[in-house]
């Protein structure tokens, strides 16, 4: 039997492209990966969807699959997220989620600050990038 329903990307596709829409957007970052209450933006949201700020456990993370690409979204304190590329600079492995305050690569256990994404200790010489991020209505954007 086959399936009349739309596929999980294009409702995805459908969501960014209606989200885009002047005025659409209501906050936004103060620096390029972190998100702060009250701001405003006029930036396009992610295309592979977002993530309820609700998932984000402040003191923590969680690792999500956006489009394409595996980020990396923590709240060190209340109501403030960043992102990262979850992919550790040494080899490019999947960090894991933080815990006690850092976040590790299970690969050669590089160590990154949860808050910063600065480099702790290495194999890796430089720490995670970090990206662009926005909320809308309770939803975390990574651009």
């Amino acid at each position: 039997m086959t399936s009349t329903a739309p596929s999980r990307r294009t409702v995805l596709c459908g969501l960014a492209v209606a989200l885009a829409a002047p005025g659409a957007l209501a906050a936004c970052s103060s620096s390029p990966g972190e998100y702060q209450p009250g701001a405003t933006t006029s930036a396009a949201p992610s295309v592979g969807g977002g993530v309820p700020l609700a998932q984000i456990p402040v003191g923590g993370g969680t690792i999500e699959t956006l489009g394409e690409r595996v980020v990396l979204l923590v709240q060190p304190t209340p109501g403030v997220v960043k992102a990262f590329d979850a992919k550790c600079p040494h080899q490019g492995t999947t960090v894991d989620p933080p815990q006690g305050g850092v976040i590790t690569c299970p690969n050669h256990f590089s160590q990154f600050d949860a808050a910063t994404g600065a480099l702790r200790k290495g194999p890796a010489t430089r720490g995670l990038t970090e990206l662009p991020v926005t909320v809308l209505n309770g939803t975390v954007q990574v651009a």
